[in-house]
């Protein structure tokens, strides 16, 4: 049973959510929000959180808006907020007129700013970046207090005022809160608020060169927007409490803030910071590459949002951090693929084959089924001939006696075509390499059964030579060799388990010719093969596929065990 044929499954969050209707707390409201930084590119963890937000706002009759935070402009870019837009709606998702960005806020975040000023709650302080830090402590000893702590109330309004009218240089100030520097929560230990930064944002412009910090700017635009519950993962619960504060000390409308554990998958790193080296450092061909957990490489591999709906539905919403094995998302594509990809014939690694007694001039149109899974999607007809393509890796000359392919003295059956026998090997005389294969057929076998009720156990996938279409087709790894990416000795970081062997290009691949009309996007079951998705790399002149993911379903078989063995347990007991 699948999350889209029973009710969605109940969470914590859920039951917090439910709790506040049956109480009243926000008026019967439920307002969520997706809150990425422009940054980078969406990841599958993302994916996570779009998932949540927007889900439980449709599923409660609420709302949920995109806003990007927007509040370091050396490190955003226009190319970030658009795919972010293109990627959040491609999931399946809509925030309709409620696009908002951080950006929108700022002045109003800066009279927030002046109002903590005024009742001595905040300060400009003159220390560095390194001497901030100094200043701050550690988790067992308590931080310092900065000499310019207490700096008049007029003083400090003077010099934020300046610093908002561009007379500093980068670092000169901050706007510092004046917490608690010796409070057990480093976060609460007079955080920044405000730094100078002479730095163009993608829609201010050179308005300001006085940006807030994250944690300034989050807790307040959610206040701003009415949200009622404001899930973070698990790494935002020590800044709760500060968030907490800057609300209360400026009696605004306060959220209630929730944390959910983050999705770790092997084989992947989740930072976009990262990701972001991966691709400066030419490890990818970029964002979208296929190998990279990114939505857009997800998508451009061959992903559907149904897939990855499917996915973060299956691993749930926890309180604890846990990794998700990868397995499992390979398995949530192959199940939708599997429903709604049509089959179809394709030969990757090429071995000519000659059927000696099928008449030279003789084309037939055999027909094919589309997906056996779906019978509505019919069937299709495929030309064969008397010189066919099968797979190298289907013919071995030499061949063990539990060998139920192709080899000298044996039969097969062609995929809705004849039986066939191999009579023939043709080498090249100084290399050894197998040429050609010469064959015989049945011409009462077609459509793949004998009419003497004789059975073969091997079926091989072909395309006719004279009208097959050439393809590149891209084979994709793991891009990590490790499980965990960042399982490292001491001094070499996570580009060293890179796996050198994560992409495969076979160039002279062999497609039906159905696929000749096909466009970037389209996906398929190459019988036998697995399932494939043309790239976005494909034109007129060359047809490109990716392979999303195998045909061998192993989640499914440890699902199976699992199973099994709750099974017993439960018979035991």
């Amino acid at each position: 049973m699948t999350a889209n044929d029973s009710a969605p499954s109940a969470h914590f969050i859920k039951k917090i959510i439910e709790d506040d209707l049956e109480t009243n707390k926000y008026d019967g409201r439920v307002m969520t929000r997706f809150p990425p930084e422009p940054n980078g590119y969406l990841h599958i963890g993302h994916a996570k959180s779009i998932c949540l937000n927007f889900g439980l706002a449709k599923e409660y009759r609420g709302l949920c808006n995109l806003r990007f935070d927007d509040t370091n402009p050396t490190k955003e870019e226009v190319e970030y907020v658009e795919s972010i837009k293109e990627d959040v709606r491609w999931l399946g998702f809509d925030w309709d007129d409620r696009l908002y960005y951080a950006s929108d806020y700022f002045e109003q975040l800066y009279q927030y700013a002046m109002q903590l000023i005024k009742a001595n709650k905040a300060y400009v302080d003159s220390l560095s970046a390194e001497e901030i830090k100094e200043y701050r402590g550690t988790l067992t000893e308590p931080g310092k207090e900065s000499p310019h702590r207490n700096r008049p109330v007029e003083e400090n309004l003077d010099l934020f005022e300046r610093m908002r009218a561009g007379e500093f240089e980068d670092g000169t100030y901050v706007l510092r809160a004046k917490i608690d520097m010796a409070s057990g929560n480093l976060n609460m230990r007079d955080p920044v608020m405000y730094r100078i930064l002479h730095a163009e944002h993608h829609r201010t412009g050179d308005k300001w060169c006085l940006y807030p910090l994250y944690d300034w700017a989050h807790g307040l635009s959610d206040s701003i927007e009415g949200i009622t519950h404001s899930i973070c993962t698990l790494e935002f619960e020590d800044h709760r409490p500060l968030y907490d504060w800057f609300l209360e000390q400026l009696k605004v409308y306060q959220p209630q803030q929730i944390e959910f554990a983050r999705l770790n998958l092997t084989h992947t790193v989740m930072s976009k910071r990262k990701l972001l080296r991966l691709v400066q450092d030419d490890h990818v061909s970029g964002w979208d590459d296929p190998r990279m957990p990114t939505i857009s490489g997800l998508r451009r591999r061959g992903y559907t949002p149904e897939s990855i709906r499917e996915f973060c539905e299956r691993i749930g919403v926890a309180r604890k951090d846990s990794v998700v094995d990868i397995k499992l998302l390979e398995y949530c594509i192959r199940e939708d693929l599997n429903k709604h990809a049509p089959r179809v014939l394709g030969v990757l690694r090429p071995l000519r084959l000659i059927i000696d007694n099928y008449p030279e001039d003789q084309v037939e149109e055999l027909e094919a089924i589309n997906n056996p899974e779906d019978p509505s999607m019919g069937t299709r007809m495929v030309p064969c001939s008397r010189v066919l393509y099968i797979e190298r890796e289907d013919f071995r000359e030499d061949a063990p006696k539990k060998w139920f392919r192709l080899a000298p003295g044996r039969e097969v059956r062609l995929r809705y075509g004849y039986y066939i026998t191999c009579v023939d090997v043709v080498k090249d005389d100084k290399t050894g390499e197998v040429l050609e294969l010469r064959c015989t057929y049945d011409p009462e076998t077609r459509g793949g059964w004998s009419q003497d009720g004789r059975k073969v156990r091997g079926t091989l996938h072909w395309v006719s030579a004279a009208h097959a279409i050439d393809a590149e087709v891209r084979f994709y790894d793991h891009l990590f060799l490790k499980s965990n990416p960042e399982e490292v000795a001491d001094g070499v970081d996570f580009q060293s388990n890179i796996n050198p062997n994560s992409l495969e290009i076979l160039k002279s691949c062999k497609l039906e010719p159905s696929l000749a009309q096909a466009t970037p996007g389209s996906r398929y079951q190459f019988e036998r093969l697995g399932y494939f998705s043309v790239d976005t790399d494909s034109s007129e002149e060359k047809l490109v596929f990716n392979r999303t993911v195998s045909l061998r379903d192993t989640w499914a078989k440890i699902e199976k065990k699992q199973q099994a063995e709750v099974g017993r347990i439960g018979h035991r007991a």
